[in-house]
């Protein structure tokens, strides 16, 4: 495959985006496996706050921080006891005052999570609902009464995104909703009380000069106030995100809480930021949780459910950038998360897993990496006894779980436990992790630290890199993505990536700005793309 080339040679400089969250490139870090400041073997904030450094030299513009609240323990911090405190595991309040103070020397925004959705079973709400079915915190959850007949049947058919019934029993016979584990009862969002208590939340984080949230099940709050039954059957390849929940996900009324936090984020004179997890099969459903007066990002997760496939990656754009670009909102991008196997191991190579990340941080809108993607960490395979996520407990072991992509970050090859603590870590790292190191890789020209550093500097300084505008083709098994700044000024840029088995032939003219290692320069207007490759060439 080939094309004629048109030559285009003018430089390109910085320019000056905003608002900052519209391209933003954000890091997200696994709190507990990040780095350990006080060598208990978990990663904490002062760990974190010593680590900024790096990610100011990867290049990243925000750190969004995992849940750092006192919980329950059942569910990797997401099941939440005091919304306004810090596990002790973590530090303090004063540790996060700290860290935003020090990330923002460094010009980072920080980005903690929020979860609105459910409690921790031991908040002190669920704990008086449980003595008393009449007082004003049971009527914060969703309890429905005993069976009349003393039988065992749940209220309706609703199911636990972790698996099995999402329905739990109260010593005194009541039933109470979950969609998660049974330790994470669901809140009720028509309850005004609930309403104005996460108000007071944002606030406290707000005026502690947090820049925004991710926000967890965003799609999620309310439910079907019958309780009636969800139609269909689970889907196991869309499990919870698909129609089989319509009276448990994306009730209409959850917007008018998006515009809600919107206004209240806007209230402030550095206005903050939210981006929502919105796991819905249907990304013109995700675009509308992204209207002007809603969330700034909403979190389509499409492309990281995509196989290695030509055909899946670009319809998947496509569809993303037509659903973003109805509603005048940018896309977020995500190859890789705390909840999904590492792209390294899901593409079956390194090669692969650097190849998506060049198409990511090509298109425009923000993109978001996890922590780990830029040293191409694979999945890793935790021993039956050291692991703690309730999804492989709940399933059976059916469910693998998300442990593998948790594992604790590897930062320098010759130190105990990779440099992550002087303790054992709370999950163990698998043979071979100090060969992933930071140290190791920094110095490395070929190294995927290199590669995502230098594709972020790009991105940085090109206007059609990140904020500009897309249009994308496949030809047989290459993708290609055009770019135009919005302004129309420097050079187009085109992003190619051949996810067949064979070379392939592409147009590409004078400046190669990023590329997979071993790729050649142009001749002649074009040049060869190995398979499981991907380049960025101006036009």
């Amino acid at each position: 495959m080939s094309a004629e080339p048109m030559q285009d040679t003018r430089p390109f400089e910085h320019v000056t985006r905003d608002p900052w969250w519209r391209d933003a490139v954000v890091y997200q870090v696994y709190l507990r496996s990040f780095a350990d400041g006080n060598g208990d073997g978990i990663g904490d904030f002062p760990g974190l706050r010593a680590r900024l450094p790096y990610l100011a030299e990867l290049g990243v513009d925000a750190v969004w921080v995992t849940p750092h609240y006192v919980s329950g323990g059942a569910d990797g911090g997401y099941d939440v006891v005091d919304f306004t405190a810090v596990d002790p595991d973590y530090g303090t309040v004063e540790d996060v005052r700290g860290l935003v103070e020090d990330a923002h020397a460094l010009g980072l925004r920080v980005l903690l999570d929020i979860v609105p959705n459910h409690t921790s079973d031991q908040h002190p709400w669920f704990q008086r609902a449980l003595a008393d079915p009449d007082s004003p915190e049971a009527a914060r959850y969703h309890f429905r009464p005993a069976n009349e007949d003393g039988g065992d049947e749940p209220p309706n058919n609703w199911q636990s995104m972790f698996g099995g019934p999402a329905w739990s029993r109260t010593p005194d016979g009541r039933w109470y909703l979950h969609l998660f584990t049974p330790q994470q009862p669901d809140l009720d969002w028509r309850n005004p009380e609930v309403v104005a208590d996460f108000d007071r939340t944002l606030r406290f984080w707000f005026d502690l000069g947090v820049d925004g949230f991710r926000v967890d099940v965003a799609y999620g709050l309310f439910k079907d106030p019958a309780y009636r039954d969800n139609p269909g059957i689970y889907s196991p390849t869309l499990f919870g995100h698909g129609p089989e929940q319509a009276m448990t996900t994306n009730q209409p009324e959850v917007h008018d809480i998006w515009r809600r936090w919107r206004a209240l984020c806007d209230s402030y004179a550095e206005p903050r930021m939210l981006v929502g997890e919105v796991s819905l099969a249907d990304l013109s459903e995700v675009g509308r949780y992204a209207r002007p007066d809603e969330l700034h990002h909403a979190f389509q997760f499409r492309l990281l459910k995509s196989d290695w496939d030509a055909a899946s990656f670009a319809d998947t754009i496509a569809e993303a950038l037509t659903a973003f670009d109805a509603v005048g909102a940018p896309a977020p991008w995500v190859l890789g998360n705390h909840d999904k196997a590492r792209q390294v191991t899901r593409y079956g190579s390194v090669r692969r897993a650097r190849a998506a990340a060049l198409l990511m941080l090509a298109l425009p809108g923000s993109a978001y990496l996890y922590a780990g993607e830029e040293l191409g960490l694979p999945e890793a395979d935790v021993p039956v006894a050291s692991r703690r996520d309730p999804i492989f407990f709940r399933s059976g072991g059916k469910r693998a779980g998300r442990d593998g992509c948790r594992i604790p970050m590897p930062w320098e090859a010759s130190r105990p436990n990779a440099g992550f603590s002087a303790a054992t870590p709370w999950l163990p790292q698998p043979a071979g992790w100090p060969g992933h190191a930071v140290d190791r890789q920094e110095s490395d020209p070929d190294s995927t630290f290199t590669l995502y550093q230098q594709a972020l500097m790009a991105r940085r300084l090109h206007p059609a890199l990140g904020s500009g505008r897309a249009s994308v083709t496949r030809h047989g098994d290459v993708v290609r993505v055009d770019l135009v700044a919005r302004d129309g000024e420097p050079g187009p840029v085109t992003c190619w990536v051949n996810m067949g088995s064979a070379p392939v032939t592409v147009a590409a003219r004078t400046l190669l700005l990023a590329s997979s290692p071993g790729v050649p320069g142009p001749v002649d207007g074009r040049l060869t793309l190995a398979a499981d490759t991907a380049v960025w060439v101006s036009r």
